[in-house]
């Protein structure tokens, strides 16, 4: 099925190609998309899950599973440099149209209901300057936000290469605050603090055991996949690139510099603070951290960085977002209205959906107060399954030898995608299976726009595997649906 999809042409040229982005504007994507507000909360939403010893044992298994995984997107766009979209042009490219929707879709979701959470956490942050928007659910902070999406929207509607260029700017500014926090926090850094509980036998959480290491481990990869999401912004973009190579140097670039600084802002957090008390500190736990340190002035200090931060991560997301359902739009897998740029070449109906869902989901949060972590876990289990799939096309191309014929590397390209795809499977596992009845619904929904799609085209809706795939959905947002119907799963 792979040569049917992957062979195909694309259907519309890039952009003015001479003026693609380059290698830093792609790295930007990838950092800046990665780097929104997952590590300003990361020492609090650790130490609540794992001590050093099992917080070791996950990174490291993050570690190499997400840098197989970025190596899977250096891989696929070089192999593969004729199917656009990263995760949805590869899970189309492999397994079918339905399939490669699903992939759209459920990046899409995950993208804009990510943009919620940092309105959230940033009225959140700026209720430490500003009263009534503490908590970030308040009507101020709200209508605040809903101001910000709406302005954040007319940019995006001046052009992509616009809006690409202010990220770059947003991503350094937003990194010089962590960097800061690092040196500080190494020069007060306890080994004894540290190592003093290192398996976690003993600390409780609000009165509770952590667990044993593997429930440790298990507990804190969720989040440690929020905090790495974005890592194939580039190949997302591949189609706007000036040079395809620089879409596989962006992604494994982005990775290893944001690596680092996690592992630094989580790992240096343990050796300033107990972890009974680090677990209980407010979010975004690193400004209470370093408060802690230095006094009040690094609370402010590094809530205007996470302020940048979050302003950065939502300009990076709603790019992401609008060209997730474009590129779909061009080839028949979702309406053709979502494809339509403006003069300024960006695709406006596409952004004013995508908004449009965000606006809604905020009103959602001021009548529910969803919290920032519930709207993330939702937003992560909807990622879970196009990275899953992108993994699974790797390992299709290396057991069928598509692509290899004249060079090597197929053996070493059949480990990379088995590890990855393992290493997605465990996520979707460790994410629980509450995440996928709610995912299975948002599929069943939006399916209608991919019905619409093929019937706008002409085409067959469903392939019979297709069919089996939109049955087993089905089956699944009905269960779902009876469960939230009788109070035995919340959506947030």
């Amino acid at each position: 099925m792979s040569q049917t999809f992957a062979s195909r042409p694309a259907q519309a040229p890039p952009p003015n190609p001479r003026r693609g982005l380059g290698l830093a504007a792609l790295t930007a994507l990838v950092v800046g998309s990665m780097i929104g507000s997952g590590i300003f909360a990361l020492p609090s939403q650790m130490a609540g899950s794992a001590a050093p010893g099992p917080l070791l044992i996950g990174w490291a298994i993050t570690g190499v599973g997400m840098l197989m995984l970025a190596f899977v997107f250096q891989t696929l766009a070089s192999r593969k440099p004729d199917v656009d979209g990263g995760v949805y042009g590869y899970a189309r490219a492999g397994f079918g149209n339905y399939i490669g929707f699903t992939a759209a879709f459920g990046y899409w979701v995950s993208a804009w209901v990510g943009n919620v959470a940092y309105l959230v956490l940033l009225f959140s942050t700026l209720g430490y300057f500003v009263g009534p928007f503490e908590g970030g659910v308040t009507l101020p902070a709200i209508i605040s936000a809903s101001v910000l999406l709406w302005i954040v929207h007319a940019m995006t509607l001046r052009g992509i290469r616009t809006a690409a260029a202010v990220n770059v700017v947003v991503t350094i500014a937003k990194v010089i605050p962590i960097i800061v926090f690092v040196a500080i926090a190494a020069v007060g850094f306890k080994a004894g603090l540290f190592t003093a509980d290192f398996w976690g036998n003993t600390v409780q959480i609000d009165g509770e055991p952590l667990g044993s290491t593997m429930t440790q481990v298990k507990n804190m990869m969720l989040v440690t996949v929020w905090v790495f999401i974005g890592i194939e912004g580039a190949s997302v973009y591949s189609r706007r690139a000036a040079k395809r190579a620089d879409v596989g140097r962006a992604t494994v670039l982005g990775f290893a510099g944001v690596l680092a600084l996690l592992l630094l802002v989580n790992l240096l957090s343990y050796g300033l603070v107990a972890q009974a008390e680090l677990a209980g500190v407010a979010d975004p736990s690193m400004a209470g951290v370093l408060e802690q340190q230095v006094g009040s002035w690094g609370a402010a200090f590094i809530s205007i960085g996470l302020v940048i931060s979050l302003l950065g991560a939502l300009i990076a997301w709603v790019l992401l977002c609008v060209e997730i359902l474009r590129l779909p739009a061009l080839e028949g897998v979702m309406p053709k209205a979502l494809a339509r740029e403006n003069s300024h070449g960006a695709p406006a109906n596409a952004l004013w959906l995508n908004n449009i869902c965000v606006q809604g989901m905020l009103l959602w949060t001021l009548a529910n107060e969803s919290t920032y972590l519930n709207l993330i876990y939702l937003a992560t289990s909807l990622i879970l399954l196009p990275y899953l799939w992108s993994a699974a096309y790797q390992v299709l191309l290396a057991v069928r030898g598509d692509t290899y014929e004249s060079s090597p590397g197929r053996t070493r390209d059949l480990i990379v995608g088995v590890v990855a795809l393992v290493y997605a499977g465990w996520l979707v596992y460790a994410g629980g299976w509450q995440y996928l009845l709610i995912a299975a619904v948002f599929y069943l929904v939006g399916t209608a726009l991919y019905v619409w799609a093929r019937r706008e085209v002409k085409a067959t809706v469903f392939s019979k595997p297709e069919l089996a795939v939109f049955g087993v959905v089905t089956v699944t947002s009905i269960v779902a649906v009876a469960l939230m119907a009788t109070g035995n799963l919340a959506v947030l």
